[in-house]
């Protein structure tokens, strides 16, 4: 009796020590990483080419003959906008600043970085770029391509190092993929890393507004939207110089009369001529409603509060542009409906299908 009792008890302490044993030894703490594919396996390089269909009424986008625009180099190029793997601690992505939400902008004053340091000027938006001449408030990158090499190394923003960037890259299960994909090369550069984020953003056009329905026949702008339009177009409200065409900018740099005596020295910084001082790029007004907020310095949160500044808070300093002639009487001075009038017509530029579209939207 007590040896069987014993053998009873042998292996009820072998269930109850012996089967979780068993069981937790079936998970691995540390799974292990996907392998890359063998570069041998990749397919033939066969990319799909791209027309751009350019929108009723705009002019022709000008696409650089080393930047052809594919199904590859797009797919890659919005994979990279979205990835934090740029960063240097792999915790920010492009999006991070450019939200589409927010038309592709920062609904933030300044631009936070990595490890909470704060910019001192206001991310601009995307809306359109493909078509844009200059790259960031004080013009200094000429192309996309040039643009989305600098926020990458930036000691503010992701401050990463791109050799280290494209070890990660050449290092991912990936990666070496997708750019043989859209380049016909495993061989990972930060090159074809800002091709690729360049063809995404050429991607990304903003032209189904209100205003462009109306410009096209297709709809009618309210009383009150009219009149506001009426006030854009004319020396009334005199917008129309910088902020003119459907492109709604005019692709160069003023000084609208924020400062007299800027702080923020804005082109000056890139040319190094004194004439440019406080002079900074043109932003398109599209979809001005979703980009809070305001100027470079994002010193507005509103629109109302711009176009009050316009109205009644012109400064003077000593490049001042000649178009801001209101500013011998400190504003162009509008009545409380010509301020409603504008505000509604500013709205009409909203297009809320791009901020929504699945095309444009993390993978």
């Amino acid at each position: 009796m007590k040896t069987k009792l014993l053998i009873r008890l042998f292996f009820l302490f072998t269930i109850l020590v012996g089967v979780p044993m068993v069981f937790t030894g079936c998970i691995d703490p540390k799974p292990m990483p996907p392998k890359k594919m063998d570069v041998d396996t990749f397919p033939p390089f066969m990319p799909t080419y791209l027309e751009f269909k350019v929108p009723e009424g705009f002019p022709e986008m000008e696409i650089p003959s080393d930047n052809a625009l594919t199904q590859e180099g797009v797919f890659l190029g919005r994979k990279l906008f979205y990835d934090p793997i740029l960063s240097g601690d792999s915790t920010l992505s492009c999006a991070g600043c450019h939200k589409q939400r927010d038309a592709f902008s920062d609904d933030r004053r300044f631009s936070i970085g990595i490890d909470g340091s704060i910019g001192n000027r206001q991310a601009m938006q995307i809306i359109n770029a493909g078509w844009m001449t200059k790259l960031f408030w004080d013009g200094r990158a000429n192309s996309l391509e040039e643009q989305a090499l600098g926020p990458v190394e930036n000691p503010i923003e992701m401050k990463a190092h791109w050799p280290m960037v494209v070890d990660r890259l050449k290092e991912h299960t990936e990666y070496p993929l997708l750019f043989h994909k859209a380049f016909g090369t495993a061989d990972i550069t930060k090159e074809l890393a800002v091709k690729a984020i360049a063809q995404f953003e050429r991607t990304m056009v903003s032209y189904h507004s209100k205003f462009d329905r109306e410009r096209l026949g297709k709809v009618f702008y309210s009383v009150e939207e009219q009149d506001g339009y009426d006030m854009f177009f004319s020396e009334r409200g005199d917008c129309f110089h910088c902020h003119g065409g459907v492109l709604l900018t005019d692709n160069t740099f003023h000084n609208n009369g924020l400062d007299s005596i800027p702080e923020d020295i804005g082109l000056e910084k890139v040319t190094h001529s004194e004439f440019d001082r406080g002079l900074f790029k043109t932003p398109t007004l599209r979809n001005i409603e979703l980009t809070a907020p305001y100027m470079h310095d994002g010193r507005f949160r509103t629109l109302e509060e711009v176009i009050d500044f316009y109205s009644e808070g012109l400064q003077k300093s000593k490049t001042i542009d000649p178009l801001m002639k209101a500013i011998r009487n400190g504003g162009k001075h509008f009545s409380p409906y010509e301020k409603k009038a504008l505000l509604a017509f500013l709205k009409t530029l909203t297009d809320t299908s791009f901020v929504h579209n699945p095309a444009y939207r993390a993978l």
